[in-house]
C-alpha cells in the first residue's frame, strides 16, 4: 500500500490494451490525492467480477475517500464488479455502457447471425475481435445496476458506441455527459486530451 497522509485516493482502470501506468497522467490533476493505476488480467466481465473486488480492497485499504477513472471496457468492468464499493465518485471515459449493443452491432460488421453464435461458440472477425456466446449471454443476464455519481465525457465521433446509446444511459442513471465534437473512443490527441483535463478540472 501507498504511504499517503491525505487519506485520498484516485484509483484508474485502463481500457482493452491500456496499462496501469496511465494512471500517471492523473497525478498533476488531483494533488490532494494517491493516484494508481489498477493492474488487472481480466478479460470478461465474470472474470472481473472475480478480480476487481480483491484488487480494489487491496489499494484501497487506509483510504477514506476512492475517486475511480475508468475508460472504455475498464468502466464497464468497474460497473459489473464493483458496485457497492465505497467510491466518492467516477469518472468515465469513452465507456461501454451497453455490452448488447456493441456485440451485436460486431456481429452485424462481421456478418454473424445469433443462431451461428450459439451453435459455434466463438467466431473470430476480420477485424481483430472474437466473439463469443457466452459473453452475450452473460450481459444479457446481467445488467448494469450503478448507482455511484458519475461523470461521462463522450467523443462524438465514437466508432463504438453511439450518441443514443450513452446518452439514454446517462439518462436512466441520473448521470452527466461532457460530449467533445472532436472526440474518439480514444482520446489521445494533444486538444483530445486538454479537453479531457479541463472536463476533470470542472467537475473534480
Amino acid at each position: 500500500m501507498l504511504e499517503n497522509n491525505v487519506n485520498k485516493l484516485v484509483l484508474y482502470i485502463h481500457g482493452k490494451g491500456g496499462s496501469p501506468d496511465e494512471a500517471e497522467h492523473y497525478k498533476a490533476l488531483f494533488p490532494q490525492y494517491d493516484v494508481i493505476g489498477l493492474d488487472y488480467h481480466a478479460q470478461t466481465p465474470w472474470e472481473a467480477k472475480q478480480e476487481f473486488p480483491v484488487l480494489f480492497h487491496s489499494a484501497c485499504k487506509g483510504y477514506h475517500s476512492v475517486i475511480l477513472i475508468a475508460n472504455s471496457i475498464g468502466a464497464f468492468f468497474a460497473m459489473n464488479a464493483l458496485q457497492g464499493e465505497n467510491i466518492e465518485r467516477a469518472f468515465f471515459i469513452s465507456p461501454i455502457v451497453n455490452m448488447e449493443n456493441l456485440i451485436c452491432n460486431m456481429m452485424l460488421w462481421a456478418n454473424v447471425t445469433e443462431i451461428e453464435l450459439q451453435e459455434r461458440k466463438e467466431i473470430k472477425t476480420a477485424f481483430g475481435e472474437t466473439l463469443s456466446w457466452d459473453y452475450l449471454c452473460y450481459v444479457r443476464e446481467n445488467p448494469i445496476v450503478w448507482n455511484v455519481t458519475t461523470e461521462i465525457l463522450y467523443g462524438a465521433k465514437d466508432n463504438l458506441t453511439a450518441y443514443d446509446v450513452v446518452s439514454d444511459f446517462a439518462l436512466k442513471h441520473d448521470i452527466s455527459l461532457t460530449v467533445m465534437e472532436n472526440g474518439e473512443h480514444w482520446f489521445h490527441t494533444e486538444e483530445q486530451m486538454r479537453f479531457l483535463d479541463d472536463w476533470i478540472r470542472k467537475f473534480s
